[in-house]
């Protein structure tokens, strides 16, 4: 996962990536950002073989999963951390500094 500030705004632009053998044909980044669908999260596959979405963010807390084309679900290794997500597995966090 990659942040930068856009320019002297309050916004972030972050990627999220994931390793393409993880899904060969769609995978979605979904979370409180996008109302977890999966259709507004698609995520394009790199030449260099890895998933990636680009989306912009206003500082805050995120919650955020990825999900295959097939309904599986996967957690991020280079999330902020992780919290329970109350239906039986955790979801990704991402902080996003105001300053």
């Amino acid at each position: 996962m990659k942040r930068d500030r856009v320019g002297k705004s309050a916004w972030w632009s972050v990627t999220f990536e994931m390793a393409g053998e993880i899904e060969p044909e769609a995978l979605s980044v979904v979370g409180d950002f996008n109302q977890w669908d999966p259709e507004a999260g698609q995520m394009k596959l790199r030449k260099d073989g890895m998933w990636a979405k680009t989306i912009r963010l206003l500082p805050g807390v995120y919650h955020f999963r990825y999900v295959t084309g097939h309904g599986v679900w996967h957690n991020d290794s280079a999330a902020d951390g992780y919290e329970a997500s109350g239906l039986g597995a955790d979801n990704c966090l991402l902080y996003l500094a105001a300053e």
